[in-house]
C-alpha cells in the first residue's frame, strides 16, 4: 500500500487530467482505495477466525463424544466450564478419556510442556441411550489341584496310586476337605461310594487296614550304615497305617514287634 501510495503523486494527478480527465482520475482513486479497504478487512477476518483455546477444548471434546460413546449432538450437551476456569492452549491434540466408572465425566489432558488437565461432564438428553460403563475384564480364576476317582468306586476299597488321579479345579467351586495329593489317599478306605471323576473328600476316607491277622508280613530291620536285614513273619493283629502290632517268626516261635508301613509291610523296632 505504501508502494502505490508512494507511486501516486501530483505529476501523476495532473497528467491523468491531461490525458482522460475528473472521471479517468476518479476511477483510479477509487481503485486504490478499493484495495486498501480490501487489506484493512481481510486483517479483521483473520484476527476474528483465530480460535480460542476454549473453542478448540469443547470442539475436540464434543467430536470424541460423537466418537466413542455415539451420541448426535441432539443427544448431548457438555456442562459449562467454571467461569473462574482459564483455558490454556495445547500444541498437539488433547488427550481424552473416562477415569471413573460412570462414563459421564470425562478427564480432558494436556501433555505438553507445562502440561494441564482439567475434568468435563456430559449431560445427556431425553431419550438418549445411557452411557453404560465398560465391562472390566475378570481376572482368570483361581484353581487348585483336587483327587479324583477314575473310576466309580464302592465303600470299603482300599485306595492304590492307579485308581486316582490329580486334576485342577475351580478354587471357588472346591470343598476345602477336598484331598489335594494322591499321597494322601493311599492305603485309605472308603467310607462311601464315589463316582467317577468326583473329588475325594477327608470325610470320605478312614485308615485301612493294609495288614490282616494271619496274613504274612515282610519285616525290614534296620542294622544301621544302609544296611537291613528283611524276612517274612506272620502278622498276629490286624493293623492300619503306622500301627504297632505283634508278627511271629514262624521258624523261631518268636514274637516280635513292628509298625505298619504299608499293605503287608513292617519295620522292626
Amino acid at each position: 500500500m505504501q508502494m502505490l501510495c508512494q507511486g501516486f503523486n501530483r505529476d501523476s494527478l495532473h497528467g491523468l487530467l491531461k490525458r482522460g480527465g475528473w472521471m479517468v482520475a476518479r476511477r483510479w482513486v477509487l481503485g486504490l482505495f478499493g484495495i486498501w479497504l480490501g487489506m484493512v478487512f481481510g486483517l479483521g477476518l483473520a484476527q476474528a477466525q483465530e480460535v480460542t483455546p476454549t473453542e478448540n477444548l469443547l470442539s475436540q471434546v464434543t467430536q470424541w463424544v460423537r466418537v466413542n460413546q455415539r451420541l448426535t449432538d441432539k443427544q448431548f450437551s457438555m456442562a459449562p466450564l467454571d467461569s473462574r476456569l482459564q483455558v490454556m492452549g495445547c500444541q498437539q491434540k488433547l488427550v481424552i478419556d473416562q477415569p471413573f466408572a460412570n462414563k459421564e465425566t470425562l478427564r480432558v489432558r494436556c501433555l505438553v510442556e507445562p502440561g494441564w488437565q482439567l475434568y468435563m461432564k456430559v449431560l445427556r438428553a431425553a431419550g438418549a441411550p445411557a452411557l453404560v460403563a465398560e465391562t472390566a475384564q475378570a481376572p482368570p480364576p483361581q484353581t487348585r489341584t483336587v483327587v479324583v476317582a477314575r473310576q466309580p468306586l464302592r465303600r470299603g476299597t482300599v485306595l492304590t496310586q492307579e485308581m486316582l488321579e490329580e486334576v485342577e479345579s475351580i478354587s471357588k467351586g472346591a470343598d476345602i476337605q477336598s484331598l489335594s495329593s494322591i499321597k494322601d489317599a493311599q492305603n485309605s478306605e472308603l467310607v462311601r461310594d464315589v463316582p467317577a471323576a468326583t473329588p475325594l473328600k477327608t470325610s470320605d476316607l478312614r485308615a485301612a487296614l493294609v495288614v490282616k491277622q494271619g496274613q504274612l508280613v515282610l519285616l525290614t530291620v534296620s542294622q544301621g550304615k544302609g544296611f537291613s536285614i528283611s524276612a517274612r513273619v506272620q502278622a498276629m493283629q490286624d493293623g492300619k497305617m503306622g500301627d504297632q502290632i505283634r508278627l511271629k517268626n514262624l521258624e523261631s516261635g518268636r514274637i516280635l514287634t513292628g509298625i505298619v508301613t504299608g499293605p503287608n509291610a513292617a519295620s522292626g523296632l
